[in-house]
């Protein structure tokens, strides 16, 4: 009767996704999870699951399995999901990196500092 597709998408719309999601996000401080990986700092909404639905649908809910990602690291996952307006996406991005995005790199005078 319904696809797999139908399941999915159901899913997105029930309250144990959305109080999962809301967890994941409190738990990893809207941060990116891959950007932290990188040293940067980039506030995201966008809640993964690191082991696809499809490939194992009891992770579902599983926080041990769900990581915030922004946007460019979500369409680097999904290249499938990135279509649709190509110039306005870049355009987000751009002002996405700008704003709220930070790179920490080291202080070159950090061994002339005395504790």
């Amino acid at each position: 009767m319904f696809g797999k597709t139908d399941r999915y998408i159901k899913f997105y719309h029930t309250k144990a996704w959305h109080d999962a999601r809301m967890l994941t996000l409190i738990r990893q401080h809207y941060l990116c999870q891959d950007c932290l990986r990188e040293g940067k700092i980039t506030v995201a909404k966008t809640v993964h699951h690191i082991v696809p639905l499809k490939d194992d649908w009891s992770k579902r809910l599983d926080q041990d399995n769900l990581e915030v990602i922004c946007l460019e690291h979500h369409n680097q996952e999904h290249p499938e999901k990135s279509s649709g307006n190509k110039k306005y996406f870049k355009h987000e991005v751009a002002v996405k990196k700008r704003s709220d995005v930070f790179k920490f790199s080291s202080n070159k005078d950090d061994d002339k500092l005395f504790w």
